[in-house]
């Protein structure tokens, strides 16, 4: 939990990675219910554990058996602390595997017998500390499955207090030393108690109150970063126009002043007329103080000829701090100070998909992409950052937001990448027209969405220019022009999303104006695939 203040983790949950792509779901319902939790890899040091004084240790899923050599294992000595310093252990799934073998009891492979149980199935549970029948719903409930391995004999003290149609353990407890184990998953939406089964174990097992409140992270963000600046130090706030460095700027403001100095980089990758609504927006709703920095030559002659993602990531985060560090010196002669802190809008599933980061050990996770504001910063950075929102995901940041009194309008826009329309070009953003054809497209885009009252329904919604071409019929002439790919996605958090189920008439209206109003434009095409298996942005 470095770098999380300690009244903010005064109860905090560790959950232990085993690989699961439901982890983050895990976090997630865990700060629903007012409980702060962090993810760690799951073999980590029990030191690092302990260093946390963690009120509960939840063991998550993951895709190994654990008769396969070489499968992730608790950390050495984790359960003899557990109990030492009466530390409730949930496991989930693979993480209750786990517990049963680590403890002495047999876990067996499935599909030796009949086979894993995956999806919904409803199971039959038994008025127990777990399932207390007397207050909870009905003896049975929906639940998700994913497992081939499965718990065939318990260690001792475990009882069975749950169990699938075929016989199958799926739930386990020791309430004497506060052991507790689920086959299923009570993370995802399918499993239609898992919810109240979290908040019974966090709440009437575990006695945990619920500290985890967007006011409280603002509150204790203010004293950190006072502490940190001190009374003389300047800071830098790298500005994107999204809502996350906007909200991180107004934090820092709050604590320092006039002290913070906003910049605002046009580096040629953004939407149609950004420039002008965001400096728009700083100066009459946020009044913040902001200067616009010109670098858009610098940076599309620094990424022509790439075309791989994680370079232009990569590429874009160095020279984004380079331009700081010139506005640094700059400052440096006006004030008298050379600003040594800059202030980013990092949000946690920007560290997480960046995993492994600078200064995070999500070593059992992959990742997914380097954000250019993680991942893609470089090596020699001249400045400490300022992160009021890195343990926050989007939702929780619009709620810190709305406590600043940030304009609505300004709360709802759609999340907008930092390297902005490089990773919606796919290749090298500098060949041909592409960059303005995109913008075009993109603006129609936006604006039909707008028009048909749908812009609130969705998480984000914006236009992909491909690197292909197809055959057209336009003007009673054969075309060979660009292809517009369309994506819109419905999410809470943006770790997982759904793709939007626009109706035909959208659709038809939205391919024909692009396709009558981009001149270089023939054919456009919609992206319906989820994140998984795909991510939000193409790149």
């Amino acid at each position: 939990m470095a770098g999380v203040p300690r009244d903010l983790a005064s109860e905090a949950v560790v959950i232990l990675d085993y690989g699961s792509q439901y982890t983050q779901l895990i976090t997630r319902r865990c700060r629903e219910l007012l409980i702060f939790s962090e993810v760690v890899p799951g073999d980590t040091d029990l030191a690092r554990i302990a260093k946390e004084s963690p009120r509960v240790v939840i063991l998550s899923g993951g895709p190994n058996s654990v008769h396969v050599a070489g499968a992730p294992k608790v950390p050495d000595g984790l359960f003899d602390y557990c109990r030492e310093h009466n530390v409730p252990v949930l496991g989930i799934c693979y993480g209750m595997q786990l517990m049963v073998q680590t403890l002495g009891g047999t876990v067996s492979c499935a599909f030796e017998a009949e086979g894993g149980e995956y999806g919904r199935t409803t199971i039959a549970t038994k008025n127990s500390r777990l399932f207390p029948l007397e207050t909870w719903p009905a003896a049975e409930q929906t639940v998700w499955m994913s497992h081939g391995d499965e718990a065939t004999a318990l260690p001792d003290g475990f009882t069975a207090v749950a169990h699938s149609p075929k016989g199958t353990i799926v739930a386990i407890e020791n309430p004497k030393i506060g052991f507790y184990g689920l086959q299923y998953h009570p993370e995802v939406m399918h499993t239609e108690k898992g919810t109240e089964t979290l908040r019974h174990f966090l709440y009437a097992i575990s006695g945990l109150t619920g500290t985890w409140s967007m006011k409280n992270v603002y509150e204790e963000q203010l004293k950190a970063i006072q502490a940190k600046v001190g009374t003389e130090d300047h800071v830098i706030c790298a500005l994107s126009g999204g809502v996350d460095s906007a909200v991180a700027a107004t934090i820092v403001h709050k604590a320092i002043g006039d002290r913070l100095h906003c910049v605002f980089v046009d580096n040629g990758l953004l939407r149609y007329k950004e420039q002008e609504r965001v400096m728009a927006t700083f100066n009459e709703h946020l009044h913040l103080p902001v200067t616009c920095v010109d670098a858009s030559e610098r940076m599309l002659t620094r990424l022509k000829g790439m075309d791989d993602p994680e370079g232009k990531r990569k590429a874009i985060g160095e020279l984004f701090i380079r331009i700081f560090e010139d506005f640094a010196k700059k400052l440096e002669v006006e004030v008298g100070h050379k600003p040594k802190f800059l202030v980013q809008g990092t949000l946690y599933p920007d560290v997480i998909e960046s995993c492994p980061p600078p200064g995070t050990d999500l070593k059992h996770s992959h990742k997914i992409k380097s954000h250019h504001n993680v991942g893609g910063l470089p090596e020699d950075l001249q400045f400490e950052l300022i992160e009021p929102l890195r343990w926050l995901f989007k939702d929780e940041v619009r709620k810190i937001g709305a406590l600043l009194e940030v304009p609505r309008a300004f709360l709802s826009r759609h999340p907008f990448p930092g390297p902005g329309l490089a990773v919606r070009i796919l290749g090298d953003v500098t060949e041909g027209n592409a960059l303005e054809v995109l913008r075009h497209a993109d603006e129609i885009y936006t604006n039909t969405i707008r028009e048909f009252g749908l812009y609130d329904e969705i998480w984000q919604a914006f236009a992909v220019f491909l690197p292909v071409k197809s055959v057209g019929v336009q003007g009673d002439q054969r075309t060979h022009s660009h292809v517009i790919a369309l994506r819109a996605v419905t999410s809470g958090d943006g770790m997982t999303a759904d793709w939007y189920p626009f109706d035909g008439k959208f659709l038809k209206e939205v391919s024909s104006r692009i396709c009558n109003k981009v001149k270089s434009v023939n054919r456009v095409v919609y992206d319906i695939t989820s994140k998984p298996p795909g991510t939000i942005e193409w790149e």
